[in-house]
């Protein structure tokens, strides 16, 4: 697995999962700036206990990591 894997990067496996559905749901965009300020107005409404709680679990998920040989490891989280 590499160094920069979504499996062991917060912003992957949390900020934009959380955000996706939001920004996407019902919408098509008409220009790159248009996803920016609506990635941007997602992002921001965050809660610091869900970003906080995205950090916490990241020594435990680079430990199931290094236990699966590197192996991808969102499944184990579903």
């Amino acid at each position: 697995m590499a160094p920069n894997s979504s499996d062991i990067n917060p912003v992957d496996y949390a900020v934009l999962g959380a955000s996706q559905q939001p920004v996407y749901l019902g919408r098509k965009f008409e220009s790159v700036d248009e996803l920016k300020r609506a990635l941007t107005l997602e992002w921001g409404r965050l809660l610091q206990n869900f970003i906080n709680q995205s950090i916490t679990e990241w020594r435990q998920r680079l430990q199931i990591v290094i236990q699966n040989n590197g192996a991808h490891i969102e499944q184990l989280f579903k």
